[in-house]
């Protein structure tokens, strides 16, 4: 049964949403026209290790919940509008990939959500042709954003320049600027590392010295494993050059977790432990968040992962786009939400825009030590002329992508 509480926030929710449709109609924002939108979330899993920390451990609605929260909240404003909305959800494994991909377009889907790596998520866009509409919900690379970019490809997930460029802010503006940068062995983490000297040398920052942690395989869990890696810390670290930040670039889980509190010298750690960039995560409570995570938890039973938000975004930005053109359509809806015309509210201090030159979402990330929200980039006193979110990331010059080039 539901508490007061819960009943009172749904409804008022419900006649929000219901009362902004009206206000829209009215002053002619909205078509009123039948509309089936058929969305799709495709999850490739892939086979790893144990994480190192129990708390991020994998869930098998990893995406979907987030999802199916999107859809609801769709079908609150669809229902009035006269939209009927239904989603899909499909996890498979890289080898299944594409054709998981093409089966989910015969069925009718014409937005797909995809969760997945960037090799992947390419063959999959590539199978189900330019009349589907695909968002990415979790590939970092920015390639993806750059030469790789695919006209009917649209980035919900934050490349690694933003996410480098927006941990790079907010250290510039400590002004600890002599940074200590350790990355892994591992192809992505070498992206990652790459993202971060990008970011040093775009605001200002010095890498003092690099080193690379060497990822021995192996389970990160094993408690031999836990403390030789606890054991090495101080030693891999020690007689480093002066630095005001340890910055870990450690995109594959090895080694970075074990950084904080066992670094030779006493210094912060951020990137991929300590201070980190993310999307989204369960601490974060201003601007409207609590109430958003207590019905996530609700439908899902556990905290919301970035994953999650990725996907509830994707949905929330196919909604938007069906009601504000009135057709499920997906040329027309991604024409709209590329233009200057669509904003969206996200929970994250201000409405979110795409970049109509490679589709990249334009969105605040949030630094966090996982407890609470430490800032949110950008950054006061970052600027841009037509943006200040696009000081993080692949402005237009720089992008390289020519899809979209009408």
């Amino acid at each position: 049964m539901k508490s007061g509480a819960g009943c009172a926030c749904e409804v008022l929710k419900s006649l929000l949403l219901v009362l902004a449709s009206l206000f829209l109609l009215a002053n002619g924002s909205l078509t009123v026209q039948a509309a089936d939108v058929q969305t799709g979330i495709l999850r490739v899993d892939y086979t790893t290790i144990a994480p190192i920390s129990r708390y991020d451990r994998f869930f098998d609605d990893l995406g979907f919940a987030g999802g199916t929260l999107g859809n609801e909240d769709n079908l609150t404003t669809g229902a009035f509008l006269g939209h009927q909305y239904s989603l899909k959800t499909q996890s498979t494994t890289p080898d299944g990939a594409v054709e998981a991909g093409r089966a989910m377009v015969q069925e009718g889907i014409r937005f797909l959500v995809v969760l997945a790596r960037a090799e992947d998520l390419l063959k999959i866009v590539d199978a189900v042709g330019p009349d589907t509409l695909v968002f990415n919900a979790a590939a970092p690379d920015n390639d993806l954003r750059q030469t790789a970019c695919r006209a009917n490809l649209i980035h919900i997930a934050p490349s690694r320049a933003m996410l480098a460029d927006a941990i790079a802010q907010y250290l510039v503006w400590k002004k600890w600027t002599r940074w200590f940068l350790i990355e892994g062995s591992n192809p992505d983490d070498q992206k990652l590392a790459e993202a971060y000297r990008r970011a040093a040398q775009k605001f200002g920052a010095r890498i003092v010295e690099e080193r690379v942690y060497e990822d021995t395989g192996g389970s990160r869990r094993a408690d031999s494993g836990h403390v030789l890696v606890q054991r090495q810390m101080p030693i891999f670290t020690q007689n480093a050059a002066e630095h005001d930040v340890v910055i870990a670039a450690d995109e594959s889980d090895v080694f970075a977790l074990y950084l904080p509190y066992h670094t030779w010298d006493a210094r912060p750690v951020a990137g991929s432990a300590g201070l980190q960039p993310l999307t989204f995560h369960a601490a974060h409570e201003a601007w409207g968040a609590t109430q958003f995570q207590r019905r996530f938890e609700k439908l899902s039973g556990r905290p919301i992962r970035a994953e999650d938000y990725n996907a509830w975004l994707a949905v929330r930005v196919i909604g938007e786009g069906v009601t504000r053109t009135g057709t499920a359509d997906a040329k027309t809806v991604e024409a709209y939400i590329l233009s200057d015309a669509f904003e969206l509210a996200a929970f994250k201090g201000q409405k979110v825009t795409f970049r109509s030159w490679n589709g990249q979402l334009r969105q605040p990330i949030l630094l966090t030590d996982n407890k609470i929200t430490i800032a949110v980039s950008p950054q006061e006193g970052f600027l841009h002329h037509r943006s200040p979110l696009d000081s993080m990331g692949l402005d237009e010059p720089e992008s390289g992508c020519t899809a979209f080039t009408k």
